[in-house]
């Protein structure tokens, strides 16, 4: 068994493609003091995308850094690590980032790539998540952290939600109410890597409680 990470605050790269809602909860989380990290980076792969202005908002480093503009994955994720690592960012929060991460990137940041799937893993991989809960039928869906590997969706499980799946739920509406939770655990799971208590045991995270510390006082003569 494994110590991920140390405690201490981290210094933290978001990956985003989109509206960067996830991105919002996790800044909140972070003014309000629930999370100790810094976001030291934001980087999209989408010109334009939301998720870039909000960050500048907020005096955040942004990037833009097109796919298409390498012969490769290999080479367009050197470029990002290069980034990241100019940033000092010590682990990456993938916030609705559209592409599947590669060698380059799990071998710079191994265990320490998370991403949040809205579905309970390992059921409904990949896209669409939400409307393959609904198409199967399931009663309870929800959403998952987990480590990134080099599979789809397919890391180690640090923490999940659930939702339950009603009659009348279409993909959107099952959207909406997983995304609540989503919001509600992606800063919690990050909360654990800062605390020092993600532990990983081969496939299996396990999550150490925090040790109380016994507190005596000396007699006054």
């Amino acid at each position: 068994m494994i110590r991920i990470m140390e405690p201490g605050p981290l210094q933290l790269g978001v990956l985003a493609s989109g509206r960067g809602s996830n991105f919002d909860a996790i800044c909140d989380a972070i003014d309000k003091g629930q999370l100790q990290a810094e976001i030291k980076i934001l980087i999209s792969d989408k010109n334009g995308a939301p998720v870039l202005q909000k960050a500048a908002n907020r005096g955040i480093k942004t990037l833009f850094v097109n796919p298409q503009d390498f012969t490769g994955r290999e080479d367009y994720e050197r470029l990002l690590v290069e980034k990241l690592h100019e940033a000092r960012v010590n682990i990456i929060a993938l916030a609705g980032y559209m592409r599947l991460v590669g060698p380059i990137f799990l071998q710079a940041y191994a265990n320490r790539i998370l991403n949040i799937h809205p579905a309970l893993l390992p059921s409904f991989t990949g896209l669409h998540a939400q409307r393959q809960a609904v198409e199967y039928g399931v009663k309870f869906s929800g959403c998952t952290v987990h480590i990134v590997d080099q599979g789809m969706d397919s890391g180690p499980i640090v923490m999940q939600a659930v939702v339950p799946v009603y009659d009348d739920d279409d993909e959107e509406s099952l959207s909406e109410r997983i995304l609540e939770q989503e919001h509600n655990i992606y800063w919690r799971a990050l909360q654990l890597f800062a605390q020092g208590r993600v532990y990983l045991s081969q496939r299996r995270v396990i999550i150490k409680q925090i040790a109380t510390e016994t507190i005596t006082k000396s007699s006054v003569v």
